[in-house]
Protein backbone atom coordinates (compact mmCIF):
# COMPACT_ATOMS: atom_id res chain seq x y z
CA UNK A 1 0.00 0.00 0.00
CA UNK A 2 2.85 2.43 0.75
CA UNK A 3 5.39 0.98 -1.66
CA UNK A 4 8.23 -1.45 -1.08
CA UNK A 5 10.86 1.26 -0.69
CA UNK A 6 8.76 3.69 1.35
CA UNK A 7 7.65 1.29 4.07
CA UNK A 8 10.08 0.80 6.95
CA UNK A 9 10.83 -2.39 8.83
CA UNK A 10 9.39 -0.67 11.90
CA UNK A 11 6.05 -0.08 10.10
CA UNK A 12 6.03 -3.72 8.99
CA UNK A 13 6.62 -4.87 12.58
CA UNK A 14 3.79 -2.62 13.83
CA UNK A 15 1.38 -3.86 11.15
CA UNK A 16 2.25 -7.43 12.14
CA UNK A 17 1.31 -6.63 15.73
CA UNK A 18 4.88 -6.96 16.97
CA UNK A 19 5.86 -4.73 19.85
CA UNK A 20 9.51 -5.17 18.95
CA UNK A 21 10.49 -2.73 16.20
CA UNK A 22 13.32 -5.02 15.13
CA UNK A 23 11.10 -8.07 14.52
CA UNK A 24 11.67 -8.01 10.74
CA UNK A 25 15.42 -8.06 11.23
CA UNK A 26 15.20 -10.75 13.89
CA UNK A 27 12.98 -13.09 11.86
CA UNK A 28 14.17 -12.38 8.32
CA UNK A 29 17.31 -10.23 8.28
CA UNK A 30 17.10 -7.44 5.74
CA UNK A 31 14.08 -6.10 3.87
CA UNK A 32 15.40 -7.99 0.82
CA UNK A 33 15.36 -11.21 2.88
CA UNK A 34 11.77 -10.55 3.94
CA UNK A 35 10.76 -9.89 0.32
CA UNK A 36 12.52 -13.09 -0.80
CA UNK A 37 10.52 -15.06 1.79
CA UNK A 38 7.27 -13.49 0.55
CA UNK A 39 8.13 -14.21 -3.09
CA UNK A 40 8.99 -17.84 -2.30
CA UNK A 41 5.76 -18.32 -0.37
CA UNK A 42 3.75 -17.30 -3.40
CA UNK A 43 5.99 -18.84 -6.07
CA UNK A 44 5.82 -22.29 -4.46
CA UNK A 45 2.04 -22.42 -4.91
CA UNK A 46 2.22 -20.96 -8.41
CA UNK A 47 4.85 -23.55 -9.34
CA UNK A 48 2.64 -26.44 -8.14
CA UNK A 49 -0.25 -25.12 -10.22
CA UNK A 50 1.94 -24.64 -13.30
CA UNK A 51 3.42 -28.15 -13.03
CA UNK A 52 -0.07 -29.64 -13.46
CA UNK A 53 -0.85 -27.46 -16.46
CA UNK A 54 2.48 -28.20 -18.16
CA UNK A 55 1.93 -31.94 -17.66
CA UNK A 56 -1.55 -31.67 -19.18
CA UNK A 57 -0.25 -29.66 -22.18
CA UNK A 58 2.73 -31.94 -22.86
CA UNK A 59 3.20 -32.50 -26.60
CA UNK A 60 0.82 -29.71 -27.62
CA UNK A 61 1.71 -27.51 -30.58
CA UNK A 62 -0.99 -24.99 -29.63
CA UNK A 63 0.35 -21.54 -28.72
CA UNK A 64 -2.71 -20.88 -26.57
CA UNK A 65 -2.12 -24.02 -24.47
CA UNK A 66 1.38 -22.80 -23.53
CA UNK A 67 0.25 -19.23 -22.93
CA UNK A 68 -2.34 -20.72 -20.57
CA UNK A 69 0.55 -22.37 -18.68
CA UNK A 70 2.20 -18.97 -18.30
CA UNK A 71 -0.88 -17.04 -17.20
CA UNK A 72 -3.34 -19.29 -15.37
CA UNK A 73 -1.21 -20.39 -12.38
CA UNK A 74 -0.93 -16.82 -11.10
CA UNK A 75 -4.66 -16.22 -11.54
CA UNK A 76 -5.55 -19.41 -9.70
CA UNK A 77 -3.15 -18.49 -6.92
CA UNK A 78 -4.60 -14.98 -6.59
CA UNK A 79 -8.15 -16.34 -6.59
CA UNK A 80 -7.22 -18.80 -3.82
CA UNK A 81 -6.01 -15.99 -1.52
CA UNK A 82 -9.44 -14.45 -0.95
CA UNK A 83 -9.92 -10.71 -0.70
CA UNK A 84 -8.13 -8.45 -0.36
CA UNK A 85 -4.84 -9.59 -1.88
CA UNK A 86 -1.58 -7.73 -2.38
CA UNK A 87 0.61 -10.25 -4.23
CA UNK A 88 0.07 -8.95 -7.77
CA UNK A 89 0.67 -5.34 -6.72
CA UNK A 90 3.79 -6.31 -4.80
CA UNK A 91 5.07 -8.22 -7.84
CA UNK A 92 4.52 -5.18 -10.05
CA UNK A 93 6.42 -3.01 -7.57
CA UNK A 94 9.31 -5.47 -7.47
CA UNK A 95 9.49 -5.66 -11.28
CA UNK A 96 9.65 -1.87 -11.49
CA UNK A 97 12.26 -1.41 -8.76
CA UNK A 98 15.90 -1.75 -9.88
CA UNK A 99 16.97 -2.57 -6.32
CA UNK A 100 14.54 -5.47 -5.84
CA UNK A 101 13.79 -6.61 -9.42
CA UNK A 102 16.27 -9.47 -9.18
CA UNK A 103 14.42 -10.98 -6.18
CA UNK A 104 11.37 -11.80 -8.27
CA UNK A 105 13.36 -12.68 -11.38
CA UNK A 106 15.68 -15.05 -9.49
CA UNK A 107 12.81 -16.91 -7.84
CA UNK A 108 10.72 -17.03 -11.01
CA UNK A 109 13.59 -18.36 -13.11
CA UNK A 110 14.10 -21.21 -10.63
CA UNK A 111 10.77 -22.59 -11.84
CA UNK A 112 11.30 -25.73 -13.92
CA UNK A 113 7.70 -25.71 -15.09
CA UNK A 114 7.98 -22.09 -16.25
CA UNK A 115 11.13 -22.90 -18.22
CA UNK A 116 9.36 -25.92 -19.76
CA UNK A 117 6.34 -23.80 -20.75
CA UNK A 118 8.55 -21.11 -22.30
CA UNK A 119 10.57 -23.70 -24.24
CA UNK A 120 7.36 -25.31 -25.56
CA UNK A 121 5.97 -21.90 -26.49
CA UNK A 122 9.23 -21.14 -28.33
CA UNK A 123 8.82 -24.34 -30.37
CA UNK A 124 5.26 -23.64 -31.49
CA UNK A 125 5.00 -19.88 -31.92
CA UNK A 126 5.74 -18.38 -35.32
CA UNK A 127 9.32 -17.58 -36.29
CA UNK A 128 9.92 -13.90 -35.60
CA UNK A 129 12.94 -11.65 -36.04
CA UNK A 130 14.87 -11.26 -32.76
CA UNK A 131 13.82 -7.61 -32.14
CA UNK A 132 10.12 -8.46 -32.68
CA UNK A 133 10.35 -11.49 -30.43
CA UNK A 134 12.13 -9.53 -27.69
CA UNK A 135 9.46 -6.83 -27.85
CA UNK A 136 6.67 -9.39 -27.60
CA UNK A 137 8.41 -11.12 -24.69
CA UNK A 138 8.48 -7.77 -22.89
CA UNK A 139 4.83 -7.06 -23.74
CA UNK A 140 3.81 -10.50 -22.47
CA UNK A 141 5.55 -9.94 -19.13
CA UNK A 142 3.93 -6.52 -18.80
CA UNK A 143 0.44 -7.76 -19.64
CA UNK A 144 0.68 -10.53 -17.05
CA UNK A 145 2.36 -8.50 -14.30
CA UNK A 146 0.43 -5.26 -14.62
CA UNK A 147 -2.84 -6.83 -15.76
CA UNK A 148 -3.12 -8.81 -12.56
CA UNK A 149 -1.90 -5.89 -10.43
CA UNK A 150 -4.59 -3.61 -11.87
CA UNK A 151 -7.29 -6.25 -11.37
CA UNK A 152 -6.16 -6.77 -7.79
CA UNK A 153 -6.24 -3.00 -7.18
CA UNK A 154 -9.71 -2.73 -8.71
CA UNK A 155 -10.96 -5.53 -6.45
CA UNK A 156 -9.43 -3.88 -3.38
CA UNK A 157 -11.08 -0.56 -4.35
CA UNK A 158 -14.38 -2.32 -5.16
CA UNK A 159 -14.43 -0.61 -8.55
CA UNK A 160 -17.79 -0.65 -10.37
CA UNK A 161 -18.28 -3.26 -13.08
CA UNK A 162 -16.21 -5.98 -11.43
CA UNK A 163 -19.25 -8.21 -11.07
CA UNK A 164 -18.95 -8.88 -14.83
CA UNK A 165 -15.44 -10.28 -14.45
CA UNK A 166 -14.36 -13.22 -12.35
CA UNK A 167 -10.72 -14.26 -12.10
CA UNK A 168 -11.56 -16.87 -14.74
CA UNK A 169 -13.09 -14.46 -17.26
CA UNK A 170 -10.23 -12.01 -16.73
CA UNK A 171 -7.70 -14.82 -17.20
CA UNK A 172 -9.33 -16.12 -20.38
CA UNK A 173 -9.27 -12.61 -21.82
CA UNK A 174 -5.61 -12.19 -20.88
CA UNK A 175 -4.72 -15.57 -22.44
CA UNK A 176 -6.60 -14.59 -25.61
CA UNK A 177 -4.77 -11.25 -25.79
CA UNK A 178 -1.31 -12.77 -25.30
CA UNK A 179 -2.04 -15.56 -27.77
CA UNK A 180 -3.10 -12.92 -30.29
CA UNK A 181 0.08 -10.99 -29.57
CA UNK A 182 2.23 -14.01 -30.42
CA UNK A 183 0.25 -14.95 -33.53
CA UNK A 184 -0.10 -11.40 -34.88
CA UNK A 185 1.71 -10.47 -38.09
CA UNK A 186 4.73 -8.20 -37.91
CA UNK A 187 5.76 -5.35 -40.15
CA UNK A 188 9.34 -5.21 -41.40
CA UNK A 189 11.01 -1.91 -40.51
CA UNK A 190 12.62 -0.14 -43.47
CA UNK A 191 16.39 0.41 -43.06
CA UNK A 192 15.83 4.19 -43.00
CA UNK A 193 13.79 3.85 -39.74
CA UNK A 194 16.26 1.66 -37.86
CA UNK A 195 18.72 3.04 -35.35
Amino acid sequence: EQGVVAVSNRQISEAAGQGNNTAVGYHFGTKADLLTAIVRRHQDDIERRRESLVAAAAGSEDVRAWVDCLVRPTAEHLASLGLPTWWARLSAQLVADPMFRHLLADETLRSESLRAAIEALDRCRPELPAPVREQRDMMTRQLITYGYAEREQALAARSPGLERHTWETFTVGLIDAITGLWLAPWTPIPPSHRE
